[in-house]
């Protein structure tokens, strides 16, 4: 019998336990599991290579992604050094320009080491990308929609330029395999900060990594090993909570979302609103074709002339100022300071990154509280323009 993935995500683990019938899997904290005997390990010997809690987890995304497995890692940033072990010295990676922060510092980072060589290029240009892909590369990032610009770029037509030869690995944690399945539109992994989303309640870093195929898992699954990046038992054990109600989580952001940008859209103080879900965004139709929603991420920008950005910050109330994203809490996050200050300045500004750029992180509290508390922080704003201290 086929199961949706919401069904999928909730029934993960359950009634697995074969010795006493517990309903919810069980935690196994233990690091090592004793061998049968003399030369006859165990299905787990040693937890940092096999672990039954983290590896339901595991399973239980590569089904949701439709992947033959998954490897769980310590953080999203471990999933990406992860991926990285695939290619060698003289292998070009090519990667997105407007890329996370992070991902942007690690991989510049790994190649000055000259761990691999990179390219940073305009994936949403065909011909830039046509361009890249004359360098041969061993592998191609893709991370769609971008943070914090959210621009979407075509994964399928990526993966059918890229061709067989390149591994094509798509960064997949601003919307989960609840709206979004690259693996279904030509990728071969998908990655995942767990701490996002999949986790949904800001309680603990994870990663995650899953391959199409089964030659690319047991790379991935050796590596993982023997760099010592897989996730603890515990961490696996809370996300995989977590996991159980990313669909109604999803339902509920969207939703907050919509009203959030409707709000926004009236609200002078605002000079751009970056959301694929708007008729107006570029890549508005891309989105529609290979997405099943338009997630909860969302990036605007300020008249900084007429409303001074620190102001509208410090004025919210219900937005916690604060890194990271996808928790049941609303966040605001300043790119230029915050997630993508390890971008040299001239970086930031060819992938269009702003100082007047605000992410929003929309949670689930009440949207109507949401959009009040936003009202509040434009209002106080304003009074502050009246009163000449928009520059104070």
């Amino acid at each position: 019998m086929t199961s949706s993935n919401q069904t999928i995500a909730v029934r993960s683990g359950i009634e697995s336990d074969q010795q006493f019938g517990a309903v919810t899997p069980p935690l196994y904290l233990s690091s090592n599991y004793t061998f049968a005997d003399l030369e006859q390990p165990r299905r787990y010997d040693y937890s940092r290579s096999g672990n039954p809690t983290r590896d339901t987890l595991a399973d239980t995304l590569a089904e949701l992604e439709g992947g033959c497995g998954g490897v769980i890692t310590s953080s999203g940033m471990s999933a990406i050094y992860l991926v990285t072990h695939l290619c060698g010295k003289d292998d070009v990676i090519i990667a997105p320009h407007d890329c996370y922060g992070g991902t942007y510092r690690l991989l510049n980072s790994l190649a000055e080491k000259g761990q691999f060589k990179v390219e940073f290029v305009d994936q949403g240009c065909e011909e830039s990308l046509q361009q890249a892909l004359q360098t041969k590369p061993k592998l191609i990032w893709i991370e769609t929609p971008s943070n914090p610009l959210l621009r979407v770029v075509d994964i399928q037509n990526i993966c059918k330029l890229a061709g067989q030869d390149i591994i094509k690995v798509v960064d997949n944690t601003f919307l989960s395999p609840v709206l979004q399945q690259p693996l279904t539109l030509g990728a071969d992994i998908v990655v995942h900060s767990t701490t996002k989303y999949i986790n949904g309640h800001s309680d603990v870093v994870g990663g995650a990594v899953i391959a199409k195929e089964q030659e690319l898992f047991e790379q991935l699954t050796w590596w993982a090993n023997c760099i010592g990046v897989t996730g603890s038992p515990f961490d696996s054990f809370i996300t995989s909570r977590g996991l159980r109600t990313l669909s109604v989580r999803i339902r509920q952001h969207q939703e907050n979302t919509q009203q959030v940008i409707e709000y926004l859209q009236k609200q002078p103080l605002v000079k751009n609103i970056y959301y694929p879900g708007l008729s107006s965004h570029p890549t508005h139709d891309i989105a529609k074709n290979q997405q099943k929603g338009f997630g909860a991420m969302l990036s605007f920008e300020l008249h900084t002339e007429q409303a001074n950005l620190r102001t509208f910050v410090n004025s919210l109330k219900l937005f916690s100022l604060a890194e990271s994203l996808g928790g049941v809490e609303s966040l605001i996050c300043h790119p230029a300071t915050m997630t993508h200050a390890a971008m040299a300045p001239d970086a930031r500004l060819n992938a269009g990154i702003s100082s007047s750029l605000l992410r929003l992180s929309v949670g689930i509290e009440d949207a109507d509280d949401l959009v009040r508390d936003l009202d509040s922080a434009f209002q106080r704003c304003q009074i502050k323009v009246l009163h000449g201290e928009q520059h104070a």
